[in-house]
């Protein structure tokens, strides 16, 4: 049979049940542990370089404005053999030249010879890079070692064109890509399975998601063969058949599905009025008054008072009318009946019974919470 997974969204005033129907063998809160856990130290790493754009159509850097890239074409030259007197350096004058920072990531087990893509990103006032290509800029690690070397075209997908008058722009222009335009040189060292372990680091750090994963791996490989050490590493040591096999191992640990535990927990948005709640969040019996006053100041400038037509004097202003109204709407008091186990729907429902919109509901989830009836973590960004 599949799940049946019910989702509520929070409108003005309304709420939006969907029934999905998903046919799915595992439960709801299964998931594969390659999916919420990582072997430490296989990650990437990011590298950057600093280079040069050529080949624009008059949309570079103004050597006036950019000093830098004045700088970095005259040493280009000088490292290719041209020689130029420095004192002439501002009076070099192009305009098919930018500055650019190159950015990647270096994945994990990355072998020289491979490749990886590039971004690039304008420093100067270049009004675009669209045309352009990247020259040979070497892409350096946090150790300051040169990891990669890119160049090639770059595609932007986006134009600026324009007068002084008008102009017309689409998408980014000075922020552009390479596929495959970085050249692996040199790769981080990185062995598994040393000593004959291996640490597994949790995505969510939560102590019973690490109990269960400790216990499936041992359902599957034998007692002992993993520990959690803490809530959010769990180490693994490799059995004797698969030392040899460490790959194959590691193969069947990810495939393993384990059973999810989360936190209690109200997410609430107070800029987009969006409220994410958790499966688990219960909600003991509480009352809540829903009421709001508003409060209306109107000014009314009466005309002016003309003197009679045989009378001598100027039209008289009388001063503003102002007229001040209180509204207060009846606030109804509702108590909330939540027993145990409760949907979030049902929540949503009872909340919304009161004619709460999203935004009042935040000050009503606040409230709650301090008044000790919310069973949950309240996070408002």
């Amino acid at each position: 049979m599949g799940k049946i997974m019910r989702i509520t969204v929070l409108g003005t005033g309304i709420v939006f049940t969907i029934i999905l129907q998903l046919c799915l063998v595992q439960p709801v809160t299964a998931a594969r542990i390659k999916d919420i856990a990582k072997i430490n130290g296989v990650r990437t790493n990011q590298l950057i370089g600093y280079g040069l754009v050529t080949g624009l159509n008059g949309t570079g850097d103004d050597m006036k404005n950019s000093s830098f890239t004045l700088q970095s074409v005259y040493n280009m030259m000088v490292r290719n053999g041209i020689t130029l007197d420095p004192t002439q350096i501002a009076n070099i004058k192009i305009k098919n030249v930018a500055a650019v920072m190159v950015t990647a990531d270096l994945p994990p087990f990355a072998k020289q010879g491979s490749t990886i893509d590039v971004e690039v990103s304008s420093m100067g006032d270049s009004k675009s890079l669209a045309g352009g290509t990247l020259i040979m800029t070497p892409l350096k690690g946090v150790d300051h070692k040169v990891y990669a070397v890119a160049q090639g075209p770059l595609t932007i997908g986006a134009f600026s064109f324009g007068g002084k008058t008008a102009k017309a722009q689409k998408n980014h222009p000075t922020v552009g890509r390479i596929s495959n335009g970085a050249l692996i040189e040199n790769i981080v060292p990185f062995k598994i399975g040393e000593n004959g372990t291996l640490t597994y680091q949790l995505e969510n750090a939560d102590f019973t998601t690490a109990d269960h994963i400790s216990k499936v791996i041992n359902t599957a490989f034998g007692p002992m063969t993993a520990f959690p050490v803490d809530s959010g590493t769990v180490k693994i040591t490799v059995p004797k058949a698969f030392q040899s096999k460490i790959v194959d191992f590691i193969a069947n640990i990810e495939s393993l599905n384990v059973e999810m535990d989360s936190v209690a927990r109200v997410v609430v948005d107070e800029r987009t009025g969006t409220i994410v709640m958790g499966k688990d969040v219960k909600l003991s019996t509480v009352a809540v008054s829903h009421g709001n006053l508003n409060l209306i100041v109107k000014e009314t400038p009466p005309a002016a008072v003309q003197p009679n037509p045989l009378e001598a004097g100027q039209p008289v202003a009388p001063p503003v009318q102002t007229t001040t109204t209180a509204v207060e709407e009846g606030g109804q008091l509702t108590v909330l009946n939540m027993p145990q186990g409760v949907s979030i729907g049902e929540i949503a429902n009872a909340l919304n019974s009161i004619g709460a919109t999203p935004r009042d509901l935040i000050a009503i989830f606040q409230a709650i919470k301090a008044s000790g009836a919310m069973q949950g973590e309240l996070i408002v960004l």
